[in-house]
């Protein structure tokens, strides 16, 4: 009589199906949870100059550019452009030395974590680069847009009017393959050799006179907190009828004194009572140098501040 082949497998054979069903459904687990995660995601795409989560108070629509990523601010973030690199890009200038006095040209890349110069970027108020430029007495204030080549090599002409040590901040959003965009503020130092002699940072004072304007503000920003500030600004017949420049109707850079750390503040889309209102979150105490930059008559002009946050 032949002998007889058992139906039930033996033990080897279940144990190595177990093992392989196993692998299966933690194959099929990894891949639904990855479609769950990927499909959660938000991401922004075409030109809007706000990022993933970008908030505001309710009610407003205005933003800052404060911290390294170029979010709004909140409780203990440090302001922008501290530092030459974050969140993977790398702000690269060509030449760092000017003579001072002289006209120049600033020349530069913006690279990623592979060293590749950027090329897409999203146009924001306007613009798909803001590049500022002060002294780091926090004097020559200049607020520039310069051009790029196709090899991702930005450009434009400048001049550092005084010797000294000059901080240059790169204030862009990168757009990536998936659409996707990151805010990013990236700063670096430029030099013009010769005797610095620093000015001292005038006094707080809430009113200034510019070009014939009389521009005053009211507000009191404190270290942590987002809170309003209205600027007011005057010709000589009453209130100066101002025109948007870059899309609104004033931009407002703060740079603390000390660190140089980077706040570019954007205002209420209309006027309010005739006056252009900005919501500013102050990352610390300490004294701040705000610059407003306004247009009449198609000229922009600049109102400077000293404010200190207790």
């Amino acid at each position: 009589m032949p002998d007889q082949i058992s139906a039930a497998p033996d033990r080897s054979t279940l144990r190595l199906a177990l093992v392989v069903g196993g692998l299966v459904l933690a194959v099929l687990l990894g891949f639904g949870l990855g479609r769950m995660n990927a499909d959660g995601a938000t991401t922004t795409t075409g030109g809007s100059a706000l990022a993933a989560d970008h908030t505001h108070p309710a009610g407003t629509e205005p933003h800052d550019h404060g911290s390294a990523t170029g979010t709004d601010q909140g409780v203990g973030s440090e302001p922008g452009g501290l530092s030459v690199s974050s969140a993977g890009y790398t702000l690269a200038p060509l030449a760092t030395e000017f003579l001072a006095g002289r006209p120049g040209q600033l020349r530069f890349q913006v690279r990623d974590a592979q060293r590749r110069p950027v090329t897409r970027f999203a146009v924001v108020h306007d613009k798909p680069l803001h590049l500022i430029v002060v002294r780091r007495d926090l004097t020559g204030y200049q607020h520039l847009h310069p051009t790029m080549a196709p090899d991702g090599t930005w450009s434009v002409p400048l001049t550092l009017a005084q010797p000294g040590v000059w901080r240059a901040y790169a204030d862009f959003t990168v757009v990536a393959d998936d659409g996707g965009q990151t805010a990013v503020t990236l700063g670096a130092d430029l030099v013009a050799p010769g005797g610095y002699q620093p000015c001292a940072l005038p006094a707080p004072a809430t009113s200034t006179t510019v070009d014939g304007f009389t521009v005053g503000y009211q507000g009191n920003p404190q270290a942590g907190e987002t809170v309003p500030l209205t600027f007011r600004v005057d010709a000589a017949g009453g209130a100066a009828p101002l025109e948007r420049y870059l899309g609104a109707y004033g931009h407002l850079v703060a740079l603390r004194e000390g660190d140089l750390g980077y706040l570019h503040v954007h205002p209420e889309p209309e006027l309010v009572d005739g006056q252009v209102k900005f919501w500013l979150t102050a990352p610390g105490p300490g004294r701040y140098r705000l610059y407003l930059d306004f247009q009449v008559a198609a000229k922009v002009h600049t109102a400077e501040f000293t404010l200190t946050v207790p």
